[in-house]
């Protein structure tokens, strides 16, 4: 655990340490991926993974920006769960739990995803 100013990749080698399920082997029939976004696109951490025996899928710098210039009407893929977070974030309710009984919270919850959904489908009425 460290501060937000600190860079993700300086504590991937305590993070891939700190799992705490036995993962199986990996073998050259059944490789173990590991999916990272472009703040892990450095070598150390590509031979971190090599270490721990990883399939390395990074996402390089500047990759993103080149594949919306060869395409037309390509827009930027934001992650789904960062993006959810945010929109769930307008909700003062969700935000700030109000609520004691949990059973309201989770009222609370459901009906700022369910008009999150309903806003999402551009359905106008």
């Amino acid at each position: 655990m460290d501060g937000a100013n600190r860079n993700d990749f300086k504590m991937a080698r305590s993070t891939i340490e700190s799992i705490a399920v036995d993962r199986p082997r990996p073998t050259k029939r059944k490789p173990q991926g590991m999916c990272l976004d472009k703040g892990y696109d450095f070598d150390e951490v590509r031979e971190l993974l090599a270490e721990f025996r990883f399939t390395a899928h990074i996402r390089a710098r500047g990759e993103e920006a080149k594949a919306i210039r060869r395409r037309a009407g390509y827009r930027a893929r934001r992650w789904v769960v960062e993006r959810t977070h945010s929109w769930l974030n307008r909700f003062r309710g969700v935000l700030i739990r109000w609520c004691k009984k949990l059973a309201n919270f989770l009222a609370n919850l459901h009906l700022a995803l369910a008009l999150i959904t309903y806003r999402a489908t551009g359905f106008t009425g």
